[in-house]
């Protein structure tokens, strides 16, 4: 069912008080679905190789599947002591090579929300089954297409105690389902994002309301889409942009929501 591959030497890093060594381990870990086979990455310190459950964050991709932006999250979230898994909703192999064959990829579930929300969990079933994970402190992110794909999990009632989209798609076919989430949800979003429009914005507000949701949104001005992602450019007018600043702020946003959401540190 599941196989692990290190796919990089433990990369060495020290511990924040700097009173003893830590390794992050890095996995590439296969997993199938549906009779297809997934491809996700795995990271967390091995000092968490004992008894204890440790929280867990799931990361999921933006449209281009995963890459270096949600590795690097994934090896920032193991840095603060959670086991992070970036599951692959496109399959192994189907990584697309352009934004056109991206937003091909993307359409296919986004017009087909149940195989999405199927293809999420399957991520988070895999992410439970790991021995480290705490399966009652389990969170999911995502960025553009993954933050949509994070919302949808939620909305389909998984067992997930925090959810974040940052510059994620916020709709929906459908919105009377947000009555199924079960714990919070925080929206990072690009005050300026030509895609994820104020109509948008205002229409999953109004989800949230209807449904008593604990939910936040953060709107970061002068941020585009992809504000979190180094390789997004830096032309704002391209519609997708790195903002440095509103890459801080989401990180530290995101964080501290989880911080308090599971009293870790």
């Amino acid at each position: 069912m599941k196989a692990f591959f290190v796919s990089a030497a433990l990369v060495m890093g020290l511990l924040a008080s700097g009173a003893a060594e830590a390794k992050l381990v890095s996995q590439t870990v296969e997993y199938t679905h549906d009779q297809k086979t997934m491809q996700g990455y795995l990271a967390y310190d091995d000092a968490l190789a004992k008894p204890a459950k440790t929280p867990a964050v799931l990361v999921y991709h933006a449209w281009m599947g995963i890459g270096e932006h949600e590795r690097d999250w994934a090896n920032k979230l193991a840095g603060l002591g959670y086991v992070a898994f970036a599951p692959d909703i496109y399959g192994k192999g189907i990584r697309p090579a352009d934004p056109k064959a991206a937003g091909e990829q993307a359409t296919i579930y986004r017009n087909n929300r149940p195989l999405m929300r199927a293809r999420a969990k399957a991520g988070l079933d895999q992410l439970l089954a790991h021995q480290l994970v705490d399966k009652t402190k389990v969170g999911a992110i995502g960025f553009c297409f993954g933050g949509g794909v994070a919302l949808e999990l939620a909305r389909s009632g998984a067992p997930i105690a925090g959810t974040v989209s940052l510059h994620g798609n916020l709709d929906t076919p459908n919105p009377a389902d947000a009555k199924h989430i079960k714990g919070q949800v925080l929206v990072l979003h690009g005050a300026d994002d030509p895609f994820v429009k104020p109509d948008q914005v205002q229409g999953f507000s109004d989800e949230m309301r209807n449904a008593n949701v604990n939910w936040q949104l953060n709107a970061y001005g002068g941020a585009v889409h992809s504000f979190s992602d180094p390789q997004a450019g830096n032309d704002p007018k391209a519609g997708a942009a790195y903002n440095p600043e509103a890459a801080k702020r989401s990180w530290k946003d995101m964080t501290s929501f989880f911080a308090a959401l599971f009293s870790h540190h």
